[in-house]
């Protein structure tokens, strides 16, 4: 569908911490709508009435510019600073009054309404965790690293620019999954086999694969005109690389139209990995 530009709406992330929770919620949402131009505004540590009522100016500044009422997507914890949001002309989508009460009645405690408490030192675990991931992730990136793959959760093949590191950097950084990727090469269908290092660890091997079409327009972005960028060349690749995974018994998913979510929440559901971190 095309976007109608001159129909422009002002979304307004508000939160008392990094916001990241409540621009993934509204970003949930809005891809439901099509056809409307999205100007974000992203207004993170609300925590004080005074920010609150800046919050509020800068909403209805939007809404006089635009002439359309702004959309507000909250996760303020503390009631007198969300009361003045809340005040503000806009539909207000607020995701701790919606949610909070009802688990309240359901678990029969009250919340502690503490700001921040997902990154607090009761997941300092979790976030040690999370942070080991991406550490491996990076050390093991593109094959640079063949020590201590034993720890790797999943080890990503494929074929070069086919998505590998995003969907590893991804898993480590969301889910705390310590993920290797390797690449296959010419020089491994020529001698008709996995990379050596690869072959014990065949049990944690999950591929990627990609159309040669948009594989080809990928590369031609990094080396124009190259042998390595040549559609017959990556029809080459690629089909080698589908039958070495087929020999080898390797699970596999094309990437092509697929977002790094799908293709992690696919390849966690495929190979039954569950998250680390949270």
């Amino acid at each position: 569908m095309t976007i109608d530009k001159s129909i422009t709406q002002t979304v307004f992330i508000v939160s008392d911490g990094t916001g990241i929770t409540a621009e993934t919620l509204a970003h949930s949402l809005l891809s439901q709508f099509e056809g409307v131009a999205y100007r974000q505004v992203r207004m993170p540590f609300i925590d004080s009435r005074e920010k609150a009522e800046d919050c509020v100016e800068r909403i209805a500044e939007a809404h006089a510019r635009d002439g359309r009422r702004p959309i507000v997507v909250s996760t303020l914890v503390n009631s007198d600073v969300a009361v003045v949001v809340r005040g503000a002309d806009a539909l207000i989508l607020d995701f701790f009054a919606t949610f909070i009460a009802p688990l309240e009645e359901t678990l029969g405690i009250k919340s502690t309404h503490t700001i921040g408490r997902t990154h607090s030192s009761v997941n300092s675990l979790e976030y040690t965790s999370r942070i080991e991931a991406i550490n491996f992730t990076l050390a093991h990136d593109d094959g640079v690293s063949n020590t201590d793959l034993e720890q790797a959760d999943v080890i990503l093949v494929g074929v070069s620019r086919s998505g590998k590191t995003p969907t590893s950097l991804y898993l480590a950084l969301q889910f705390g999954i310590k993920a290797a990727n390797y690449p296959l090469i010419p020089e491994d269908f020529e001698r008709n086999r996995l990379p050596e290092a690869l072959h014990k660890f065949r049990h944690k091997l999950f591929g990627l694969t990609i159309t040669p079409e948009r594989l080809s327009s990928i590369r031609q972005e990094r080396r124009p005109d190259s042998t390595y960028a040549a559609i017959d060349n990556c029809r080459w690749e690629i089909g080698e690389a589908q039958k070495m995974m087929r020999r080898e018994g390797v699970r596999w998913l094309d990437s092509t139209t697929k977002s790094i979510e799908e293709i992690s929440a696919t390849l966690m559901q495929t190979i039954k990995l569950d998250r680390r971190a949270y």
